[in-house]
């Protein structure tokens, strides 16, 4: 399972959650892509996390490097061939 940095905390979390099993303490929690307010964390040392829905949103999230983790609802999409689904 690849890692990413939460944020400025020192910790390493999955790149992809399953909704639940991640501690979010302190952690911008967005349903969806927003720059300003992702650039703001990430400036601030807040771990940034992303919720998705489908394939091409987990995709879509893991390319921004300031999100530490994308949180998924579907057990399914935190199986994904990341490395596929990116360069295939």
């Amino acid at each position: 399972m690849r890692q990413r940095w939460f944020g400025a905390t020192g910790r390493r979390v999955p790149q992809v959650a399953v909704d639940g099993e991640l501690d979010l303490e302190g952690a911008l929690v967005l349903d969806s892509l927003d720059d300003a307010a992702i650039r703001a964390a990430f400036d601030e040392g807040r771990p940034v996390v992303v919720r998705a829905d489908s394939a091409d949103a987990v995709v879509e999230a893991l390319r921004r490097p300031e999100v530490s983790s994308v949180l998924v609802s579907d057990p399914k999409l935190a199986e994904l061939d990341l490395v596929r689904l990116t360069y295939d």
